[in-house]
């Protein structure tokens, strides 16, 4: 199929997500606006922090994907991410994972991005946003993943859409490498920013997490590097509540699709005791968003608006 560059989405779907959330903040509402889609668990590596892939290892097929997300539509969420295991590696006859993307657009998802571990090539210009797991220096990357630190980068540097984020789960291993992934970011013409998160400790993982002290030190750290400039994409608002698990949680206006089964904000919350350890800076941030939290409700109207510029921008 011909992959182009996604259209510009309209300002109405702009204005729709601010009521969305001006609505939800006034009125306690509990719709869903952001969901991810499970494509397929397989996965082509075996990451030391991972417990969910490689489960079934199943391809749903397409006209399972098309059933969830006419669902997920149907439900209100606008904001979609495709997920694995590793969605690149989905395909149904000849159908691949750009299909897939065709068809949220063609239902009616203003946004849509992918989470890859980049082994499988990053250059998705259908895609709104690719988000690129990287943790840390080689050294780290490579006894987390294996070794695939350089294969990622060459794919990266080999990037033709600007719409890359690198995206790095700091654990035990890699927390020494915050600084050196944000410098990566920035010198890098494909990618727009990097977004961190805390290694959320599913059984037999318990090992990689960080240490109360730990957390509070690489929140303080991420912080810095957004005061100096750096493309971090994390809200600084919110850090203090993710290095104390203190936000409110599950954020209701997240949801998980796999097969027809839905989680609210993500599978953790089938784990006793899990979701308060969960180090997933999104969810946290949209919960205290969507609970109108003074000072992040600031810092989404003041960063977010040039974030979406240079989006736009990196279309035309």
């Amino acid at each position: 199929m011909t992959t182009t560059a996604p259209s510009r989405p309209r300002l109405g779907f702009w204005a729709g997500l601010g009521w969305f959330g001006i609505s939800t903040v006034l009125f306690r509402r509990r719709d869903p606006i952001v969901g991810s889609l499970i494509v397929t668990d397989r996965c082509n590596l075996a990451c030391r922090h991972c417990a969910v892939a490689n489960l079934r290892k199943v391809d749903y097929p397409f006209a399972t994907l098309r059933r969830d997300l006419r669902r997920l539509h149907a439900e209100g969420v606008r904001l979609l991410l495709l997920y694995g295991g590793e969605p690149l590696l989905w395909h149904d006859g000849t159908l691949t994972l750009r299909d897939v993307i065709a068809e949220a657009r063609a239902v009616g998802f203003g946004w849509v991005g992918v989470v890859t571990n980049g082994t499988r090539g990053v250059d998705l210009p259908e895609a709104d946003l690719v988000l690129v797991s990287l943790d840390g220096t080689r050294e780290h990357h490579d006894a987390i993943r294996g070794r695939t630190y350089d294969r990622v980068l060459a794919g990266i540097e080999a990037a033709t859409t600007p719409n890359l984020c690198l995206y790095m789960a700091v654990n035990r291993e890699n927390v020494d490498d915050v600084e050196d992934v944000a410098r990566l970011a920035a010198s890098l013409p494909a990618v727009r920013g990097v977004s961190y998160n805390l290694h959320t400790p599913y059984p037999g993982t318990e090992a990689l997490a960080l240490d109360p002290e730990q957390r509070r030190g690489v929140c303080a750290r991420i912080a810095a590097l957004i005061r100096q400039g750096y493309p971090v994409v994390n809200l600084a608002s919110a850090l203090p509540w993710i290095a104390d698990l203190s936000a409110p949680r599950p954020c209701p206006q997240c949801v998980v699709v796999e097969d027809g089964e839905q989680w609210t904000c993500g599978r953790c919350i089938d784990v006793p005791g899990l979701c308060e350890q969960c180090g997933f800076s999104f969810a946290a941030e949209l919960s205290l968003l969507f609970r109108g939290d003074p000072a992040v409700v600031a810092e989404v109207v003041r960063r977010y608006p040039s974030l979406l510029r240079r989006q736009s921008r990196s279309r035309r």
